[in-house]
């Protein structure tokens, strides 16, 4: 099973939704960079469980035990191994579906893939239970981008029809980050969050669920970090988001919208601001052949609905096989896109840093 990724940052994630516990290790940390654990405190408590009527009603602390890689708040070198506690389970809940897969869930294709011997309870190894270590590991190495000067931040950009009002993709303040980065259910325009959850709820009541889209930025990456072709930073970003759980879809800059402009339009003319070479618009998003032009760094990240719902729906018995009826039991989340966005952001910490160890010095400055 394929449960880790990085170059030079390599994390490996553990467990099951059920499990005793899950966890990461992490990987080529520098020693001696300080963690501040008061904000890691802060950003598991973001994607937490249980602490927002848009959520599912499972609680869980989230606090991270670390096993190795610290002493006295400071990384030693060694792979840091952090595990989380499992407390609030209900695997009775999940017994029917040994043999009657979810409609939108991977019961079906983790049976076939695993011969049967997969744990359905909760999702197991597939659940979003497993993003909690992923926030982990981004808070550990969003506090090393901090002190290069990289901030990261995203948004609520949509849940089903509702949305936010996008970044301005050629200026994003650094207090808007940090604002966004703080909160539960982050969005820019804050009449926008009502409406959102308005939607939610009516999902909710309704025994179903709904999707959404986050947006998030990365500001104070410097010009000329990344490689083309396969190394690129959208290849590197886009490897590690496919790896959370309900994530379909990842656009850079304008993204889709680009394929109905003209070249006129959608290229961004260079232009010095002082010694610096920036431009006016961002529909590249920050990166040109894989490589960061030292704009913001831009991309959104689309989150199918959660597939986990109430109504009944048609599936099979893969026992006796014939088709059946589902009724799906358990705690599940009408929306996951609000508990998606700090899970966006660690992505992009992890692989923004593992970009920066990659990169070799001495880039030439124009």
């Amino acid at each position: 099973m394929s449960s880790a990724w990085g170059e030079k940052i390599r994390i490996s994630i553990f467990g099951e939704s059920h499990g005793p516990a899950i966890g990461v290790v992490l990987d080529g940390l520098p020693a001696g960079e300080a963690l501040d654990f008061d904000a890691i405190t802060l950003q598991m408590g973001r994607r937490a469980p249980g602490r927002d009527l848009s959520s599912t009603p499972r609680k869980e602390s989230d606090l991270p035990q670390i096993l190795s890689g610290v002493l006295n708040g400071m990384t030693t070198g060694a792979p840091l191994c952090a595990v989380i506690e499992n407390t609030n389970t209900k695997s009775g809940d999940y017994d029917n579906l040994k043999s009657v897969p979810r409609p939108g869930h991977a019961d079906y294709t983790a049976f076939l893939r695993y011969g049967g011997w997969n744990d359905v309870r909760g999702g197991g190894h597939f659940s979003g239970r497993l993003t909690a270590p992923l926030v982990f590991a981004g808070a550990v190495c969003r506090q090393i981008l901090q002190r290069k000067g990289v901030l990261i931040g995203a948004h609520v950009a949509s849940v089903g029809c509702q949305k936010d009002t996008a970044f301005d993709p050629a200026y994003i303040p650094e207090s808007l980050l940090f604002r966004l980065s703080s909160v539960y259910f982050p969005v820019i325009n804050p009449e926008a969050e009502a409406k959102m959850r308005e939607t939610i709820e009516s999902a909710r009541l309704a025994q179903n669920s709904v999707g959404g889209v986050v947006e998030c930025a990365a500001i104070g990456l410097s010009a000329g970090i990344g490689d083309p072709m396969f190394g690129g930073i959208e290849s590197v970003l886009s490897s590690i988001l496919f790896g959370i759980p309900a994530c379909k879809g990842v656009e850079f800059g304008a993204g889709f919208g680009a394929a109905e402009l003209l070249g006129s339009e959608n290229n961004d003319a260079f232009a010095y601001d002082g010694d610096q070479v920036k431009t006016e618009t961002n529909h590249a998003g920050g990166i040109l052949g894989g490589i960061s032009t030292g704009m913001p760094i831009v991309f959104r990240a689309a989150f199918k609905p959660t597939p986990s719902i109430s109504l009944e729906q048609d599936s099979v018995d893969l026992t006796v096989k014939t088709d059946a009826k589902l009724k799906v039991h358990g705690r599940h989340d009408p929306c996951i896109v609000p508990r998606a966005v700090p899970v966006v952001e660690a992505a992009a910490a992890v692989a923004l840093l593992d970009i920066l160890e990659r990169s070799q010095t001495g880039n030439r400055e124009p």
